[in-house]
């Protein structure tokens, strides 16, 4: 069977693009969202995009194979928003298991039947673990400094039960990512660690900050170095920048977390900064070009997109990808 490790360490991956730009093509209704299982639900459920590999899980399962089709080594699954913390919001915390399990599932026989279409280029389902809408190291309440929405133990025990299901729905790798509040990653890690010990298993872990603006830190107060020096005691697969930025500028980030890390590196960018009405125009050959400089440079090991990018994205940005040899890994060096 393939492995990650293995083939990270022969070409550039190709991560896929963002889910919800795909789904809103879609227009799915609140009917939509509910489905017949969901009909009677007292609390609207429309926008619960994670809901929808229970109800249209048809949807979900194009949206991952027009990702392979376009070139992409992994997909991720539609978890995102899928912890007890964010499905509060909906009334669903108790679906979370059951989420997260069926995303899963969805995504890996997709990837199974391309695999199987061309084993000699192997595709892989990463976890997606989002931070939730909450966060532990800064007050909501600008009155009140010291008070926290949410506590390490809480977080912890939410990432748990999403870790759980997303392994047993056959994930290969866990994806940690659109970091703002190094504090929630730190409490995913630390629940991926425990179950890792108690199964007595291993699977690779990917970890995305995000840069929230030209100051160059994450929303909440941390540098490239000082995010990377937080979540490096643990042996991760990969370390990488995600979503807020374009891949313009993206690119100086890129360049100093390359620098200072001996893990893989990663970047999915989204394909521009948002538009007056918050859409994003960037085309995918202006993306190509953009991200063919992180190329040139070496700086990176998986690539892929996040807000606003779609297949044609990832089929540009795959296309170059394979001119270009990755970045070396001091810790996973053959």
């Amino acid at each position: 069977m393939a492995n990650i490790i293995e083939e990270i360490q022969k070409r550039i991956l190709v991560l896929d693009g963002a889910m919800g730009t795909m789904l809103q093509r879609y227009n799915f209704s609140e009917e939509d969202f509910r489905g017949d299982r969901f009909k009677e639900y007292p609390t609207s459920l429309k926008g619960n995009n994670d809901l929808l590999s229970l109800t249209q899980p048809q949807a979900i399962a194009d949206v991952h194979r027009k990702y392979f089709e376009a070139g992409a080594d992994i997909v991720e699954t539609n978890t995102f928003s899928g912890t007890t913390i964010a499905m509060a919001d909906y009334n669903m915390e108790d679906l979370v298991y059951e989420l997260n399990f069926e995303s899963a599932k969805i995504a890996k026989q997709v990837a199974d039947q391309f695999t199987k279409a061309n084993p000699d280029k192997p595709r892989f389902v990463a976890g997606s673990i989002g931070p939730t809408n909450k966060t532990a190291s800064m007050s909501p309440d600008v009155n009140r400094p010291e008070y926290r929405a949410i506590t390490f133990e809480e977080l912890r025990q939410a990432y748990k039960l999403q870790v759980e299901a997303l392994i047993d729905g056959g994930v290969d790798v866990l994806l940690v990512e659109t970091i703002f509040d190094t504090l929630n990653a730190k409490a995913a890690l630390f629940a991926i660690e425990e179950v890792k010990e108690q199964r007595n298993i291993d699977v690779p872990i990917m970890v995305s900050g995000t840069i929230t603006d030209a100051s160059g830190r994450t929303l909440s107060g941390q540098t490239v170095e000082a995010f990377l020096a937080s979540i490096s005691h643990i042996p991760l697969l990969s370390v990488g920048f995600n979503c807020a930025l374009g891949a313009e500028q993206l690119q100086p980030y890129l360049r100093r977390l390359a620098f200072e890390t001996g893990f893989y590196t990663s970047a999915h960018p989204n394909a521009g900064l948002p538009n007056a009405f918050g859409e994003y125009d960037q085309s995918a050959k202006e993306m190509e070009v953009l991200v063919e400089n992180y190329l040139k440079e070496g700086l990176i090991n998986i690539i892929g997109g996040c807000c606003g990018t779609t297949p044609e994205h990832i089929k540009a940005i795959a296309n170059v990808a394979q001119n270009y040899k990755p970045r070396q890994s001091q810790v996973y060096a053959t």
